[in-house]
C-alpha cells in the first residue's frame, strides 16, 4: 500500500498512533542498543546519500507479449481516474486474468528483514557476500534472459552509474546469491564496494508481531478502523524515512526503510517465479502487493496461500478486456 503524505504525516505521534508506539517499543526493546537516528550533521556524507528510493526493487513488468492500456475509470463514488486494461494474446490460450493481492506486504516483511542496527561502516570491496553483516552494496547489474519473469533486482536496474553498477540492500544480494546457487544466475555478481555492519533478522519481529495482532481483529469488521490501521500502519513504516526532508519524525534510517521494502520486493518476486517454474503464465508484476496471471476460471496458483492473515493474498478473476482494479475499487 503506498501512501501519499499529507498533513497528518506532520504530527506523527498523534497521527499515527498506536502504529507508531508499536514501532518505537519493538525497536527500543533490541537488545543491540540500536542508532535509530543519524544526525542531521552526518546526512550528507558516508553512505546516506548513496541510498534511494529505486532500490526498492519494485518490478513493475508486465510481459513483453502483453499490451497494457490505460483506459478511463469511475470510481463508485463518482470520482474519475484511470486504470490499465491488459490485452493477451490469442497464443496464450483460453483463460482469464487472475489478479494476486498480497496481503501487508511491507508489515510482513518485517518479520525477518536483515539489517544494521549500528551505523553502517565502510567495508569496501568483498569477495563473497558475508551473511553475518548488512547494510548496502555496489554491484554489477547480472544478466537475466528470461522473458516469462521480470528481472530480480526490478527498477534498480534502470538507473546505473557510469561503470554499469547498482546499489542494492541485503534483502536483494541474499536474493541474487540464492538463485546464482539454483542455478538462475551464471554467478553472483562481484561487489565493488559496501557500506555494512552486524547483521540482525529480528529488530523488527515484536513490531510485525503486533501488526498482525491487530490486523486479525479487525480485518473481519472492515470498514473505517480497518481502513485507518492500514493507512497509519503504512504511515509509521514510512516515517523510518520521511519523504519531505522537513518532517518530524523519530526515526531517520533510510537503510533501514529501504530494507524492509526490498525485502518486500523480493518476496513478492520469490512466490511469483515459483508459480511460473509450476507452469503458470504472469502477465503483471505490479508493485509489492499485485500480481497478474493468466489461469483457468477460478483456479490460483498453488504457489500462493488464499486467506486475509500475512503472507496470504487475495485472489479475484476478471474476464479479458476487463479493466484491473485497483485499491478500494
Amino acid at each position: 500500500m503506498e501512501i501519499h503524505p499529507g498533513d497528518e504525516e506532520d504530527k506523527p505521534e498523534g497521527a499515527v498512533f498506536p502504529a507508531l508506539k508499536l514501532l518505537k517499543e519493538a525497536v527500543s526493546r533490541s537488545k543491540m542498543h540500536p542508532v535509530k537516528v543519524i544526525r542531521t550533521e552526518d546526512r550528507a556524507s558516508g553512505p546516506w546519500p548513496l541510498i534511494s528510493e529505486h532500490m526498492d526493487g519494485e518490478p513493475r513488468w508486465i510481459h513483453p507479449d502483453v499490451t497494457s492500456t490505460r483506459v478511463p475509470f469511475t470510481r463508485g463514488n463518482g470520482k474519475r481516474g484511470r486504470r490499465d486494461q491488459l490485452h493477451v494474446p490469442a497464443s496464450f490460450g483460453e483463460g482469464v486474468l487472475c489478479l494476486i493481492d498480497r496481503n501487508g506486504s511491507y508489515p510482513s516483511a518485517c518479520s525477518t528483514v536483515p539489517l544494521a542496527p549500528n551505523e553502517l561502516l565502510q567495508t569496501g570491496p568483498l569477495e563473497t557476500f558475508d551473511k553475518s553483516q548488512a547494510g548496502i552494496y555496489l554491484i554489477d547489474i547480472p544478466q537475466w534472459t528470461r522473458t516469462d519473469m521480470p528481472h530480480p533486482l526490478g527498477r534498480i536496474i534502470d538507473r546505473p552509474d557510469e561503470h554499469g553498477r547498482v546499489w542494492v540492500t541485503t534483502p536483494h544480494i541474499k536474493h541474487l546469491a540464492r538463485l546464482a546457487r539454483d542455478g538462475h544466475l551464471a554467478a553472483m555478481p562481484s561487489i565493488h564496494d559496501s557500506w555494512t555492519g552486524k547483521a540482525n533478522e529480528s529488530l523488527f519481529k515484536p513490531f510485525y508481531e503486533a501488526s498482525r495482532k491487530v490486523r486479525a481483529e479487525l480485518v473481519d469488521a472492515g470498514g473505517e478502523p480497518y481502513k485507518t490501521y492500514k493507512t497509519r500502519l503504512s504511515i509509521a513504516l514510512r516515517l523510518l524515512w520521511p519523504k519531505r526532508p522537513e518532517q518530524r519524525s523519530p526515526f531517520w534510517r533510510p537503510d533501514w526503510r529501504m530494507s524492509m521494502v526490498a525485502e518486500a520486493s523480493v518476496r513478492h518476486w520469490t512466490v511469483a517465479f515459483k508459480a511460473v517454474q509450476e507452469g503458470h503464465t504472469l502477465l503483471a508484476l505490479r508493485n509489492v502487493d499485485a500480481a497478474v496471471f493468466w489461469t483457468p476460471d477460478d483456479t490460483p496458483p498453488t504457489t500462493y496461500r488464499i486467506g486475509t492473515g500475512f503472507g496470504e493474498v487475495k485472489a479475484k478473476f476478471i474476464q479479458p478486456g476487463e479493466i484491473i482494479p485497483e485499491g478500494d475499487d
